[in-house]
């Protein structure tokens, strides 16, 4: 074969060699114009969520907006207490436990890993038609009548608990069975006590003790300020006022403890430190060891750009060194 003829063959041979190269492989193939980081590695599955009931509509809204972002991940999101939370979250029933509590030395060597991501706070409430509602609302109660109500049972009725001796009513004393944050919280702010210390009638998750209440002329109880406050007319739930602390032990509520009105005065309240810690707290996401993918990316999210949905759901924003801690036990 003539030799001109020899390497045309090779020149052709390679070219279409180097063609061949170039066909595109249909799972490496480049994105669609317009398309975004996130549209190519989109991520995908479900977060399982359980816990207390003070986090749960946070959660819900977080859950909401990190699905606009991210279309292909769902969210399982139930409440049922802190406790259950905790033991779900460590059995491995769910990826992520809300805990309205500090979380334990015994519950971190199983494995507890914790996040604080926001702030609330519980609140002592009322019927509306209570018999010294009037002066409860002028007046207040004292740290130590809640103590002498909850924990000693030496305060028995709502004249003894205003100083009303004309007035003999029995107070109906309502507090949550589940083990749950709220609980411990209001113990806590009765002087170091725990849940199990709080005497009254037990009544199962936030809804249900504010409902107790609600029903009850005679009934005290306490809930997270999500659910004694209604969140279309931010005012207290219909049927329920909340009782203000007398904070400096006057007799009266004065003008700088004064702020129960509404959500959004509670919420400042507490976001400035008028509100007392506790029974205002922290709030926790918590995972079975230090997250990773999907979980860790969500978590992530609910510390910088979840933060901004915050105060519209009725909650408080952390002081930024505790949002930067939280960031750095994260990432």
């Amino acid at each position: 074969m003539n030799r001109k003829y020899i390497i045309l063959l090779l020149v052709v041979i390679s070219l279409l060699t180097a063609l061949s190269g170039c066909v595109s492989n249909p799972k490496t193939e480049a994105p669609e114009p317009g398309a975004t980081q996130n549209q190519v590695n989109e991520l995908e599955g479900t977060i399982r969520v359980s816990g207390a009931f003070a986090l749960y509509p946070m959660m819900l809204k977080w859950g909401e907006e990190y699905q606009k972002l991210h279309p292909k991940v769902k969210f399982d999101i139930s409440a049922g207490g802190a406790g259950k939370g905790m033991s779900d979250t460590l059995g491995g029933l769910v990826d992520v436990g809300m805990v309205s509590r500090p979380i334990s030395p015994a519950e971190e060597e199983k494995g507890a890993y914790w996040i604080a991501v926001t702030k609330d706070a519980v609140v002592p409430t009322v019927n509306k038609n209570n018999p010294e509602v009037s002066q409860l609302k002028l007046n207040g109660l004292k740290r130590e009548i809640f103590e002498k109500i909850y924990i000693n049972e030496t305060i028995t009725t709502w004249g003894q608990a205003t100083g009303n001796t004309g007035i003999t009513d029995k107070i109906n004393v309502y507090t949550r069975s589940d083990a749950c944050g709220a609980a411990k919280t209001w113990a806590a702010y009765l002087g170091k006590y725990q849940q199990e210390d709080l005497k009254g009638v037990g009544v199962n998750g936030d809804p249900g003790l504010a409902e107790a209440v609600r029903q009850d002329k005679l009934g005290i109880g306490y809930n997270n300020i999500n659910f004694a406050y209604d969140a279309n007319t931010k005012k207290p739930v219909e049927g329920i006022e909340i009782i203000p602390l007398d904070l400096n032990g006057n007799g009266k509520i004065d003008p700088d403890e004064n702020f129960y009105g509404t959500l959004d005065e509670i919420v400042e309240a507490i976001g400035t430190g008028k509100y007392p810690s506790p029974p205002a707290r922290d709030l926790n996401l918590v995972t079975k060891d230090k997250p990773t993918g999907l979980v860790q990316d969500f978590i992530q999210w609910t510390l910088t750009d979840g933060q901004q949905y915050i105060p519209e759901t009725g909650y408080i924003i952390l002081p930024q060194e505790k949002i930067d801690g939280g960031l750095a036990k994260v990432q």
